[in-house]
Formats: C-alpha cells, structure tokens, sequence
C-alpha cells in the first residue's frame, strides 16, 4: 500500500559477510515516491548509524528528510542512538515489533532488489562506490506499478516541488 503523505521513511542495514571487518549499507525508503538512499557505513554500530543520519542530514538529497515525519527501523542497538533525533528535530522515530519485517516493507523489498547485485555473504568492501550509486540510480529509475508506471525519482521531485512551492 502507497503512504498518503509524503515524508515517511523506513531504514535498515543490509550485511555483507559476516565479519567484524565488512562494512555495512546503511538503506533509506521514502513510502509514498518509493525513493531510495543508500550509504555505506563502516560497521553496524550505532554511532556509525547515527553519523550517516547526520550526513544525511547536511545533503542536498535529503531536503525530502528534513520536512520528514516519521522513520520506522528495526529494534536492533545499532539504531538506539536514532532516539536523539526526536530531540534535535521535529522526526518522530518509531521502531518495527521484534521479527515483524512487514512494518518496514517497502526498504526490505527494495533491500531484495540490492541481492540482485550485491548477494549475500559477498563482502560489502568487494563493491566500489560507484556500484553502489549505480544500484541506487538503477533502483530510483526502474518504473513501478504502485506509482502508476512512473520512477521513484519522478514522484519524489514532484513532491520536493510541491514543498518548495509552498514556501
């Protein structure tokens, strides 16, 4: 189902290999344009999490998070530092019920769409950064059937025009 109002995000990591060594990708959904981030992050930690909210936070991409209401993540420690951000800003930060994916469907299929790429137990350090925008330009580019055959990309630039109207 399409969320109704723009600005709702969902977020979760995908692993590679399971080592202490690989890094992590940090994913990002937006509900209503299907509009997709991804960050790769150096480890699974909170304040590695925490860190690329900030980053986030400081792009010109993320415009569509700073009119944002609310992210929905995992319950997991590595997101325990995103309660700070209901202090430093107006985004209210819900967490999914334990092994409940379904609260966060849309960034776990888009984090399927990532396995077409990157499969599982490969080494997130295997792939340049280039590889991982391009799996996020290829993932905004591809026309979805919810959004009326249009791309994530379109509908968030549509929406991002609608707030810098308003202004």
């Amino acid at each position: 189902m399409i969320a109704k109002e723009f600005g709702h995000w969902e977020c979760d990591l995908v692993l590679g290999h399971k080592t202490k060594d690989d890094q992590v990708l940090l994913t990002l959904s937006e509900r209503m344009s299907r509009e997709f981030l991804i960050m790769r992050i150096p480890d699974k930690t909170a304040d590695s999490v925490m860190a690329a909210f900030n980053l986030y936070a400081n792009n010109t991409v993320s415009t569509g998070m700073k009119s944002s209401r609310p992210i929905t993540t995992d319950n997991g420690s590595e997101f325990a530092e995103l309660s700070n951000l209901e202090k430093v800003s107006n985004t209210l930060v819900y967490y999914a019920h334990p092994y409940t994916s379904c609260d966060k469907g849309t960034v776990e299929r888009h984090n399927e769409l990532i396995r077409r790429f990157i499969p599982k137990g490969d080494y997130i350090t295997n792939y340049s950064l280039q590889d991982i925008i391009n799996i996020e330009t290829w993932c905004n580019s591809l026309p979805r059937k919810i959004l009326a055959y249009h791309t994530p990309d379109e509908i968030f630039e549509r929406e991002l025009d609608h707030i810098y109207q308003a202004a």
